[in-house]
């Protein structure tokens, strides 16, 4: 009985934010009317959340080394939109190697930023606070005093903005268009995922590590299966598979394999949770300190690129606030505030769930002021779940449970 109440412990508090998102999903699918998962919304929605789920990745590094955070990155969207507007509509340059320079400025403010951090040992919120101020003065330099510059090419747009082509066809039946290559690609990775989750709970159980049950594992995946497939389907209904979606699909595939598979992704780990005995382990903490700024700033030049393409112009408050997003996303999917904790698919669930708010509360009329003050409530239960569940704060008495109580000093 006690190995039972364990594991469904276990498995709440592993899948805490999916069940969080699917209540705040089915929640405003009510409150909406039903208008939250038409399939041009769930379309909408994907595509104005993008750059939030990007820039969302790379703060989970800067987490995850050291619990500090990068409060300069909604400037560098701005500052790498204003560049792409330059490149493109300005100088004429091709947008193939404009993309490749703007994601060379994003590289560059990570080199800057993480210089000043990793090797000067300024406090990163003291750098990210000052780049955020720089940035945003460049962005307006650039623009000449707040100019923007509109209408990107086609050749520039056509990765982060619209429709992938479809490659099998339309199929039409009971009235309803469904784009076959988006089904199939749900269906795929349906496929692959469940090929994989068999492949690593043999590996465990091969190894000698706590595994998944037959019931367990064959549950699991058939919910995230149908949820998939579900969303894919979803999509089908209307244009197919955003542009942008496939880029996402990459960069949380890259990280993935990243923080899970490679040596690299241990060391932050490692990092994060002890610094001092990561570096008596021989882990280069400088090093890892300054890569893990480098990849904040070319994730914040993809996504300031991303954004840029969907206003379809590079204007000079581009960005303002994203930092926020990002943040949050992190916390609420399940990111420490201490360094060492975290996943890139909790941190892709944690954007969902604020994009899911935004666009929810949007659709519903609410003021704007108010959807501020629920989405603070929302980082702060998230942050002080993190933060009382690990046990770095000691409870009131009267909120103390059980054996939940302070130890006793031994006096003399």
């Amino acid at each position: 009985m006690n190995k039972v109440v364990t594991a469904i412990k276990s498995n709440l508090k592993q899948y805490s934010m999916m069940l969080a998102l699917v209540f705040i999903v089915i929640m405003f699918q009510i409150l909406t009317g039903g208008k939250l998962l038409f399939p041009m919304n769930v379309y909408n929605i994907i595509n104005q959340n993008a750059y939030i789920v990007i820039l969302a990745i790379g703060m989970l590094l800067c987490i995850l080394g050291s619990g500090s955070i990068d409060l300069s990155v909604g400037s560098v969207v701005g500052l790498v939109g204003a560049c792409a507007g330059i490149f493109i509509m300005k100088w004429k340059w091709d947008p193939y190697l404009s993309i490749l320079m703007c994601m060379g400025v994003g590289i560059l403010v990570g080199v800057w930023q993480g210089f000043w951090i990793a090797y000067v040992k300024i406090p990163a919120f003291i750098v990210t606070l000052a780049g955020m101020l720089v940035f945003r003065g460049a962005t307006l330099i650039i623009l000449q005093g707040g100019k923007a510059i509109p209408v990107f090419p086609a050749e520039y747009k056509q990765f982060f903005v619209g429709s992938t082509p479809e490659f099998i066809g339309v199929w039409e039946v009971f009235g309803m268009k469904l784009y076959l290559t988006c089904l199939l690609l749900g269906i795929l990775i349906a496929a692959v995922y469940c090929v994989a989750q068999l492949i690593s709970n043999q590996s465990k159980k091969r190894k000698g590590y706590e595994y998944a049950s037959k019931g367990a594992l064959i549950t699991r995946m058939v919910i995230i299966s149908a949820i998939v497939i579900w969303f894919f389907m979803l999509l089908a209904q209307y244009k197919g598979i955003p542009a942008v979606l496939m880029v996402l699909g990459v960069i949380a595939a890259v990280y993935t394999f990243i923080t899970n598979k490679t040596v690299l992704g241990r060391h932050i780990y490692a990092m994060g949770g002890n610094a001092n005995a990561a570096r008596l382990s021989g882990v280069n903490t400088e090093r890892l300190m300054f890569f893990s700024y480098v990849n904040m700033g070319l994730l914040a030049g993809i996504a300031g690129m991303v954004f840029a393409a969907r206003l379809d112009s590079a204007t000079p408050m581009a960005g303002d606030g994203f930092e926020l997003d990002a943040i949050g996303a992190c916390f609420i999917g399940g990111a420490s505030a201490y360094g060492g904790i975290g996943t890139v698919s909790g941190t892709v669930i944690g954007a969902l769930i604020m994009g899911i708010l935004n666009n929810g509360m949007n659709i519903i009329g609410m003021d704007s002021n108010l959807q501020r003050l629920v989405k603070g409530l929302v980082l702060l239960a998230a942050v002080a779940f993190d933060v009382m569940s690990q046990g770095h704060v000691a409870l009131p008495s009267f909120l103390r449970f059980g054996k939940n109580k302070p130890e006793k000093v031994a006096s003399g």
